[in-house]
């Protein structure tokens, strides 16, 4: 669809532009729409480089790194803001207090397009069962777009190639679930995957909040819309919320895959995130003979229990996307601790890791990344080895496994200070293991 109409002209603040390509695509794709853009990041240009040579061509940027400006913040007719943008901030309250409709690119792209949304978050799972149920509708058939927290992929960019019998997946974290409720919008088809303590670093003075942000994704849903909800975070959201869902709810959990349906990636936390697609198939009227094909031959996300290669009889994975005890607990349950080398280790997030540290001694050897986290743990790990450069990291790691070891990079804790963020410890370390002879 051409949905220029609602850009051109205007005058839009798009504030944090990021590395991961999601805010580039959208700020071409909004000036190539012909709004007059301000683009502002605390990052500096050159922090951004990356960024800012895609943007080098594009028209009708002016660019404000390094800082925020309260008079980019007013006379506006809209702010765009990116994940992560604190609750507090003075520069979104500016906005508010000068009348500036704040959005967010997910639920901006959902009213525009006015196509059907399916909707997936939760603490883990949320990117593989999103692209599990994109598979299934893509295997049937149907015209289907993906989009959301999705690495690379503008959701502002998808209105160009929307018509009317599209279907959108969008991967939604917390701060995208907080866009929707501000504007008492929900997905059609809303799939919670699990819940878990998480980015309490973020809502460090209401822990209750990231659960109240997720619940957005199904607050605001009709009687004739769908609720899939994994059977970890169930009992929490009909606890919290029944009296409030509208919606028609369905629960899922592995046992309601198939026996006789194989995965090619592997841990029982896979198959519970495919049987949370499958429940939304069904919703969707989809043969299970077709859901069925597309599980079987989905061959994963990267990041996520991701196998890189296979060296000497060493298998290496990534899971550089575990930011979470619960996320590397669930690797090393797909796996075999017992001939298992991990590296793992970062900065803390304050999630309680005692069930990690009891699994960790069943690991058969443990590398540590420096970090805040790391230095909280480090004293129940003994044995450990603890590395600065992750370089070492693998070289050490390399040196301790045998011929039907395992390599497993899980940190369990955020990248923040050795790595620009998760995706590029997972782009380094793959790098690394391509590179051993």
């Amino acid at each position: 669809m051409d949905a220029s109409a609602h850009f051109k002209d205007k005058r839009i603040t798009v504030m944090g532009l990021g590395l991961l390509g999601r805010g580039v695509g959208d700020a071409r794709y909004l000036a190539e729409c012909g709004a007059d853009l301000i683009v502002t990041d605390l990052k500096t240009r050159e922090q951004l480089a990356e960024s800012m040579a895609q943007l080098e061509s594009v028209k009708n940027i002016t660019f404000v790194l390094g800082e925020h400006r309260l008079e980019d913040f007013k006379n506006r007719d809209l702010v765009l803001k990116a994940a992560g943008v604190p609750l507090d901030s003075p520069y979104i309250a500016e906005a508010k207090k000068n009348g500036i409709p704040v959005r967010m690119s997910a639920d901006l792209f959902a009213e525009i397009s006015n196509i059907s949304i399916i909707g997936v978050t939760g603490t883990r799972g949320k990117s593989t069962v999103t692209h599990m149920a994109y598979n299934i509708l893509k295997e049937a058939g149907r015209k289907v777009l993906l989009g959301g927290n999705v690495r690379g992929v503008s959701t502002l960019a998808l209105l160009r190639e929307v018509t009317p019998s599209h279907t959108a997946v969008l991967e939604l974290d917390s701060w995208q679930c907080h866009g929707w409720g501000e504007v008492s919008m929900s997905p059609h088809v809303a799939v919670f995957t699990t819940f878990f303590s998480d980015h309490l670093n973020y809502y460090k003075d209401d822990p209750a909040q990231y659960l109240a942000d997720k619940a957005n994704i199904f607050l605001y849903q009709k009687s004739d819309d769908i609720l899939v909800l994994g059977k970890q975070c169930a009992p929490t959201i009909i606890d919290a919320y029944s009296e409030m869902i509208e919606s028609k709810i369905f629960v899922a959990d592995e046992h309601k895959l198939p026996d006789t349906w194989t995965l090619r990636i592997p841990g029982q936390h896979n198959r519970y995130n495919a049987a949370l697609a499958l429940s939304v198939a069904r919703s969707l009227e989809i043969s299970d003979e077709i859901s069925r094909r597309a599980l079987e031959s989905f061959a994963g996300v990267p990041g996520r229990l991701e196998l890189i290669r296979e060296i000497e009889g060493v298998k290496v994975y990534n899971d550089t996307t575990a930011t979470t005890p619960e996320a590397t607990l669930a690797a090393l349950s797909a796996l075999d601790p017992a001939d298992t080398v991990l590296i793992m280790g970062g900065a803390d997030k304050d999630l309680d890791m005692n069930a990690l540290l009891l699994k960790l001694k069943e690991v058969k050897r443990i590398i540590l990344l420096a970090g805040t986290g790391t230095s909280r743990v480090l004293e129940f790990i003994p044995g450990a080895s603890v590395f600065d450069d992750l370089g070492k990291a693998v070289t050490e790691a390399f040196a301790s496994a045998g011929e039907g070891d395992t390599i497993l990079f899980s940190p369990a804790f955020a990248s923040f200070g050795m790595f620009k963020n998760e995706y590029d410890r997972g782009d380094q370390f793959i790098s690394l293991v391509h590179d051993h002879a």
